[in-house]
């Protein structure tokens, strides 16, 4: 008969090899880790009108998984492919011409040189821009060719979840050592962190993107269009935002002698593109989660170094999940001690407490 040390060598041995199945099944399919992530994220944002289709309509799951993926593309990846291609082609072309870009430094530093006498540009910046846009370019072409290629492998993934709709979620109750509170509060966390991270994040992003633009167009701004696509994608950076393009602006427009164009784009972004971050999130606060800066800022460096332009999403969610699963581990095999006590303590001292709203202690008699 096995004994109980016996019983836990042998379990340990047995997790320890399917821990390096994992480690190498990770290693193998590691490239399509963002295609994954990203159908888990549309099958999570999709499953209600999914649930709808299929238990109330009596549609096909093969009928509602390629609806999803049609009404994904037209409403959600359309615009967001247009607004990369806008974005590839005019980097692309800078990229190609530095000599544009160069001479616009030229005389921004000619104009600041004037009124200041302080020299911002050196020459040998502009030697490190033209050696650097060949490898910038490379690295954009690359990621352009990814992301068309994660997209199709996105929805291949989907396309089959969809065909077995809650059959991940029976897996994950099934396999997870935990109770089914904790997994049902697990679901609820990470529907609203991917609610929060792949819904409100771009419709912020859009929301300060267009502001941007009309604040552009208003005050005559070269190729406001660019400038406000680019403001939308800075916009997810926490504490600065949209404020890392509209403040240059700015003050690029001052130093030209346009000052009052200056002023608005200053007023504008602080009064209008500052508060509607938070018009957004009271609109959507009932779906979106309260994820704190620090795993904002963490998850997009971490998600912009491992999956490139997707990781502004993916980084955020990452870490949000691994929070999910510290909490739920934390309430599940920690087990802090309560001690109870007879009285109840006061923080503060018995003659303070009538002015402010204890009770008086009584007065033993002797």
């Amino acid at each position: 008969m096995e004994t109980n040390r016996e019983y836990k060598v042998n379990r340990y041995f047995f997790l320890a090899i399917i821990l390096i199945f994992a480690g190498l099944l990770l290693m193998s399919l590691i490239q399509f880790f963002s295609a994954f992530l990203s159908a888990v994220i549309f099958y999570v944002l999709s499953k209600p009108s999914v649930e709808h289709l299929v238990k109330k309509r009596r549609w096909r799951k093969s009928r509602a998984a390629i609806l999803i993926i049609i009404v994904s593309f037209f409403i959600i990846l359309m615009p967001i492919a247009l607004l990369v291609t806008l974005l590839y082609n005019r980097i692309t072309h800078v990229l190609v011409n530095p000599t544009d870009i160069i001479n616009s430094l030229k005389h921004f530093n000619d104009i600041v040189q004037e009124k200041t006498g302080f020299q911002i540009i050196s020459s040998d910046t502009y030697s490190t821009i033209t050696s650097y846009s060949t490898t910038i370019l490379s690295y954009i072409l690359n990621q352009g060719l990814g992301f068309f290629t994660t997209i199709t492998m996105m929805y291949f993934f989907l396309y089959f979840m969809i065909l077995n709709l809650d059959r991940m979620e029976a897996a994950i109750v099934f396999y997870l050592p935990f109770k089914k509170d904790k997994i049902k509060m697990f679901g609820n966390e990470l529907v609203a962190q991917t609610f929060s991270n792949a819904v409100g994040v771009p419709l912020i992003a859009v929301a300060q993107g267009f502001l941007a633009f009309v604040s552009f167009a208003i005050t005559g701004v070269e190729q406001a269009g660019f400038w406000g696509v680019i403001a939308g994608f800075c916009s997810i950076i926490p504490v600065v935002g949209s404020g890392i393009v509209w403040i240059p602006v700015a003050v690029y427009q001052v130093i030209l002698g346009n000052t009052w164009q200056g002023i608005f784009i200053v007023l504008w972004g602080a009064l209008i593109m500052g508060s509607i971050d938070n018009v957004i999130r009271f609109i959507l606060a009932k779906r979106m989660a309260d994820v704190h800066p620090i795993v904002t800022v963490l998850g997009v460096i971490m998600g912009l170094k491992y999956f490139g332009f997707i990781g502004l999403i993916f980084g955020p969610l990452l870490i949000s999940y691994f929070l999910i699963l510290l909490r739920i581990y934390y309430m599940e095999y920690q087990h802090p001690t309560i001690i109870k006590r007879s009285k109840p303590r006061h923080l503060m001292p018995s003659y303070m407490q009538p002015f402010l709203g204890g009770k008086k202690p009584k007065k033993t008699t002797q």
